[in-house]
């Protein structure tokens, strides 16, 4: 499964990126999670480790990786993602000093019997992940 969400931020990327990379603020506003941890030492980067909770689709413990750290412009991590595993890359463009371009990438993998389930999800999944991309913004845009 592959997918992409787009929106444009007002917000400096600079400060949507610092927000990105700080994985402790996924639950805030990705509604399926209960906590984000980090779990690796050091200046966060690649390289840097997480442990989250989630709580739907059903409850699990996923751990995943920053892959590609490129401030303010990129973000990638790679892991669990409740019962898939994947990546998910945010590539962030500024239109000018207030205002910003995110384009959210995610694959995602599943195996034995969820690839049919996979298949069938897709677009709720993508549709659950744009509608917590604009809680992102509605944050980023309000502090």
């Amino acid at each position: 499964m592959q997918f992409e969400n787009t929106l444009t931020i007002h917000a400096p990327a600079d400060e949507v990126f610092a927000y990105l990379a700080r994985p402790e603020n996924l639950p805030r506003w990705n509604y399926a999670l209960d906590t984000t941890e980090r779990t690796s030492p050091g200046p966060i980067g690649v390289g840097s480790t997480y442990r989250q909770t989630r709580t739907l689709p059903r409850p699990a413990e996923e751990h995943f990786r920053i892959t590609e750290y490129d401030p303010p412009s990129l973000l990638t991590a790679e892991g669990d993602f409740g019962p898939l595993t994947g990546t998910t890359t945010y590539r962030l463009t500024p239109f000018d000093q207030h205002t910003t371009r995110l384009v959210n990438t995610v694959h995602l993998t599943a195996s034995g019997a969820l690839k049919a389930v996979a298949a069938l999800a897709g677009p709720r999944v993508k549709h659950a992940v744009a509608k917590n991309l604009d809680v992102l913004r509605d944050i980023l845009e309000t502090r």
